[in-house]
């Protein structure tokens, strides 16, 4: 048996929801993941994207094109993310990772390019049924979670609230697909977005008072 064939198998069964191994240890790093985002831990890219290439066999095995692309999406921004804070282009004054709230000009693109990301995937898993059963779900968890992923790249508080609207929609939506585990993790997610949300808002007003550290730094 393949590695991806095992991933796809029957971990356990409760309240009649199957588990299948790829759902359950792909959702467990990604809330790791998360943590330690939380915590601005570098670590939290390495971790987001092998959650990403765990999670792609997941979405496989229900068919669930959509999910396959924005996991394969989220590898891509993980890389991008991982470069940017190793880089030292995300750092304070203290050498931990600087948070901040957007600008409106920031916010502008962000909102713009979630409404246009989701209207033109939409638009594709509509033309191509095959690729999702639910489309517009589908595409707005697709967009909403690499625009999560971009702010929190950028060390924008915003990167909290993006992650919470994806959850309204992630966590109906995964139990309707048979991932089960995904839905009940969501739930953990919000609770966790929630303190992480607090944490990088009190930090960013820490980091407002302080000069930014040059370009480059050393981590």
């Amino acid at each position: 048996m393949s590695a991806v064939s095992w991933l796809n198998t029957e971990a356990f069964t409760v309240l009649d929801q199957h588990i299948i191994w790829s759902d359950m240890i792909g959702n467990t790093i990604g809330l790791i993941a998360l943590a330690l985002g939380w915590r601005r831990s570098i670590w939290t890219w390495p971790a987001q994207f092998l959650s990403g290439l765990i999670l792609v066999a997941a979405n496989l095995s229900v068919h669930q094109a959509g999910g396959v692309g924005k996991q394969i999406v989220v590898i891509a921004v993980a890389v991008w993310g991982w470069q940017r804070w190793s880089g030292g282009k995300q750092q304070a004054q203290d050498g931990s990772i600087a948070v901040r709230f957007a600008g409106w000009g920031e916010r502008g693109l962000l909102v713009l390019g979630a409404a246009v990301g989701t209207l033109a995937v939409g638009g594709l898993f509509t033309a191509f049924p095959s690729l999702s059963w639910s489309p517009w779900a589908d595409a707005y968890i697709f967009v909403g979670t690499v625009v999560a992923m971009v702010a929190q790249a950028r060390g924008l508080v915003e990167f909290w609230f993006a992650w919470l609207l994806v959850d309204l929609v992630g966590v109906p939506l995964n139990f309707h697909s048979g991932l089960a585990f995904s839905g009940l993790i969501y739930v953990v997610y919000g609770a966790l977005v929630l303190w992480g949300m607090r944490d990088w808002w009190l930090r960013s007003r820490t980091n407002a008072t302080s000069e930014p550290a040059l370009e480059g730094a050393a981590a």
